[in-house]
């Protein structure tokens, strides 16, 4: 596909889990699989954003494209937008912002997720998968998104809300929310020219500036939730998945 582009923002001094990008899974840098995951894909070209040095490198060793950004950022959506911005010089129609913290996503559904974009139905697709149980729906950790109609394999559904709590009963149309995000070329320019919104600087989300300026977001389904890491439980958890994986394929 061309005229996409992947963009992964990575740093070194998340808050929760310092230096995760180079944490080892399987004897490999986090943000090595990440990098795989998204070339697998085959949508488009696939740069890693990041505004430091050792990750830079790394990357470039392996033979990946990356790009020295601002240290000043308050969101990953902007160190996208500067590679966007001044690497790609604003003329891909479709931008992938891939977090830097999924490294068992399925490439596939990277994939889809491009082809919905090509249909020009909406501003902004990310993607969902089932809530596992009720603990699941509460916990504060796991963001949920409200659709408008049930979301199946391969099907895709108008995103009403994003939220960590709530007090509301149990909604069927509830999801949890995989944090990766496409973008159309338009779309991306004016999200970032927006000023933060009160219910994203509340919520910690960034996709409700979106929501809260009239933005459609539509949201695809996944039937396995690709764990995020942001704690070193979650980092223990997911090298567990993926070095059975690679136990299992011996």
């Amino acid at each position: 596909m061309k005229n996409i582009a992947i963009i992964i923002p990575a740093r070194l001094n998340a808050l929760r889990l310092p230096n995760k990008p180079l944490k080892l899974i399987n004897n490999k840098e986090m943000i090595l699989h990440v990098l795989e995951v998204a070339e697998k894909a085959k949508v488009g070209e696939v740069f890693v954003a990041t505004p430091d040095q050792q990750i830079f490198d790394l990357i470039k060793s392996r033979g990946g494209k990356a790009v020295i950004t601002s240290k000043n950022h308050e969101t990953g959506t902007d160190r996208v937008y500067e590679v966007f911005k001044k690497k790609l010089n604003s003329k891909h129609g479709i931008i992938i912002n891939y977090q830097g913290d999924m490294p068992n996503l399925d490439p596939l559904v990277i994939k889809n997720l491009a082809n919905h974009m090509k249909r020009g139905l909406c501003d902004i697709a990310t993607l969902a998968s089932d809530l596992k149980s009720q603990n699941e729906e509460k916990d504060p950790n796991t963001v949920k998104v409200i659709v408008n109609k049930k979301i199946e394999k391969q099907s895709f559904s108008r995103a009403k809300d994003f939220y960590r709590i709530s007090n509301e009963s149990s909604n069927k149309l509830i999801y949890h929310h995989i944090g990766i995000y496409a973008f159309t070329n338009k779309a991306l320019i004016r999200y970032v020219s927006l000023e933060r919104s009160k219910l994203e600087i509340k919520r910690k989300l960034e996709q409700l500036r979106a929501l809260d300026n009239k933005m459609k977001i539509d949201v695809g389904y996944v039937e396995s939730c690709p764990l995020s890491v942001d704690t070193e439980l979650d980092l223990k958890a997911v090298k567990e998945i993926m070095e059975n994986k690679c136990q299992k394929l011996k």
